[in-house]
């Protein structure tokens, strides 16, 4: 009988259920800071991986990871990988280290994320937010595909999954102009936020699609969580403004229903490792169940889908194909 989750059920719990499933597979996960749903998942799939990769822009925080993990399970394969999603240079060195390495990837989570920022362009002129949580994870994807290629098999399908929200729903869904060539003028923090949102819904669809099931890729919510995003100080006024902190920089529990950090990691393991989901390639996942039909129509639109790849093929300099 299929195990039934909701919005209360772990990762922990997730990752008991699919230890067989997680046995044997090597996974990437990005943004794996401590007090992060990344570090979490990475955490409980390191009880059971062959080999679990963990990434981020800063060698001490991938430090305190690797050795938070070890120190609770001693036998985990733990690799750290430096990357900045938010530099494109930074993500082709990345991919070209992980195409060095032997093994094949079998899953590859993009959790990272920026904070909810004013305009902050990055080296490569793209706006910070877009960037980490959708440009960058585009073309590190594009560029490891082989390796995501050569775990499938006639009775295993690899996956790619993005972190999501249910905040993709909000706005008017990824502004294409904002996207190639973003300004300040136009720029609003959380407006930016929603539609890098989008912009993982769109691209897990459409990156299903183009494959041909050849990789099955999802989008989760992971709900309102209190983690080290929500702490960052160049977010926390937008945070307060928006009511989703109080003025001393606590959740707002009076106002938003907030998940703790396992809750939170339990619908990416899910949506990682559930064989259930290879029925349903591309869906997006919150409170640990597919529901597709919380997707906003900016963010189903096929055609819209289609564009956000072709435009961000433009943008990386890069042709994605299978």
């Amino acid at each position: 009988m299929a195990p039934t989750f909701n919005a209360k059920t772990t990762a922990e719990e997730v990752a008991t259920v699919f230890a067989s499933e997680i046995k044997g597979k090597n996974v990437l996960i990005t943004g794996t800071s401590i007090n992060g749903i990344g570090f979490e998942s990475a955490r409980v799939v390191a009880k059971h991986a062959n080999l679990v990769i963990i990434t981020g822009y800063n060698a001490e925080r991938l430090r305190l990871s690797e050795e938070a993990i070890k120190k609770e399970t001693p036998h985990a394969n733990v690799r750290k990988l430096q990357i900045d999603l938010s530099s494109l240079a930074s993500v082709r060195k990345a991919a070209a280290e992980v195409n060095s390495w032997p093994e094949p990837l079998h899953v590859v989570i993009h959790n990272a994320a920026a904070g909810i920022l004013g305009y902050k362009p990055t080296v490569d002129g793209l706006e910070a937010q877009m960037a980490t949580a959708f440009v960058g994870p585009f073309l590190f994807t594009k560029l490891v595909a082989p390796k995501i290629l050569a775990a499938g098999s006639s009775s295993y399908t690899p996956r790619v999954i993005f972190l999501s929200s249910s905040v993709h729903a909000m706005g008017a869904g990824v502004d294409f102009e904002q996207l190639e060539k973003p300004t300040a003028e136009k720029h609003s923090a959380f407006p930016a936020y929603f539609a890098s949102k989008s912009a993982t819904v769109l691209i897990a669809q459409e990156l299903s699609k183009r494959s041909k099931g050849k990789i099955n890729s999802y989008s989760v919510s992971p709900g309102a969580i209190f983690t080290n995003i929500n702490q960052k100080e160049e977010s926390l006024a937008d945070f307060k403004a928006a009511g989703m902190l109080k003025e001393d920089g606590t959740p707002n529990e009076a106002a938003f229903t907030w998940k703790s950090i396992p809750e939170g990691a339990a619908t990416t393991t899910i949506a990682a490792f559930d064989p259930a989901l290879n029925a349903v390639p591309g869906a997006y996942l919150d409170d640990s169940v597919v529901a597709n039909e919380k997707v906003a129509p900016h963010s189903s639109d096929p055609a819209n889908a289609a564009k956000l790849w072709t435009v961000t093929e433009k943008i990386v300099g890069e042709t994605f194909t299978f």
